[in-house]
């Protein structure tokens, strides 16, 4: 995969998505953010850890999660992109619905992050074109609600780049260069365990759709099913063994809940690599 650069960030190395939920209900940190103030304070403070992008979202999309009307969701995230961007932050907004991304643009967020790869609100694309913003194409199979409940791939990986390319396809001829846009074969959406790990070991094979690739394993349970069934908080060393794998294989941004930890993780692996 070519370094390159996304949203004004250079990727000769490593780049790190700090996950800011402002949500009751996200399955690892629903609730530590939920009021302004807290989302704020995580957001300087993963900042400092390391984090190259905050990306703040205000609807959990966790297996089984119900949706929260758009109001709500944007009175959740606007006044903490917005707070953020006026710190200097690079933000992104984590939402499937345009009247939520659009609130988000105006108060400063740089990329748009949409699970859905810009098929959920007929709007989002157009949205997107005009705007000027970079954005995240995820893979999911299915929706939230549901999306577990019987996932099913031929070959998942392949699969999963030709839905992408197929995204990209479409985003370009919306007016949306190629130089906007980053893919993320989203792991866990819609995907069994054998789906992640084959995912996880292909993961070269999205280079060939010329977008870098992001990565958003954090602390997610296919670790606890390969593990001991640990907890989401006790997730964080397979986390970081996801992430060192990836980034092997070239992958050069990450969405992680744990931004010092992967930060530490990526610096020993950068200095063994250039050695």
């Amino acid at each position: 995969m070519s370094a390159g650069s996304f949203a004004g960030l250079s990727l000769e190395a490593p780049r790190i998505f700090g996950i800011i939920n402002i949500t009751p209900d996200s399955f690892s940190d629903g609730g530590e953010a939920y009021a302004v103030d807290d989302a704020v304070r995580q957001g300087q403070a993963m900042i400092e850890a390391g984090a190259d992008v905050l990306d703040v979202g205000g609807e959990s999309t966790r297996p089984g999660a119900e949706p929260v009307t758009v109001d709500e969701e944007i009175s959740r995230v606007q006044p903490v992109v917005r707070a953020l961007a006026d710190l200097g932050a690079c933000v992104s907004i984590d939402s499937r619905r345009a009247p939520v991304m659009a609130a988000a643009i105006e108060a400063g967020a740089k990329i748009v992050n949409d699970v859905t790869a810009l098929t959920a609100d007929p709007e989002s694309l157009g949205l997107v074109a005009e705007s000027g913003v970079a954005v995240i194409l995820m893979h999911m199979q299915g929706e939230p609600g549901t999306m577990q409940d019987n996932p099913h791939y031929d070959d998942a990986a392949l699969e999963v780049f030709e839905y992408l390319e197929d995204r990209v396809g479409v985003c370009e001829q919306a007016g949306i260069d190629r130089g906007r846009i980053v893919v993320d074969p989203g792991i866990g959406f819609g995907k069994t365990l054998d789906h992640n790990l084959d995912i996880l070991n292909r993961l070269g094979l999205y280079g060939d759709l010329d977008c870098p690739v992001l990565l958003g394993a954090s602390r997610k349970s296919f670790i606890a099913k390969i593990s001991r069934g640990e907890a989401p908080k006790d997730r964080v060393p397979g986390s970081l063994a996801a992430v060192l794998s990836a980034a092997g294989l070239g992958v050069r941004l990450f969405r992680v809940h744990d931004v010092s930890e992967t930060r530490q993780a990526l610096a020993v692996w950068q200095a063994i690599e250039k050695n």
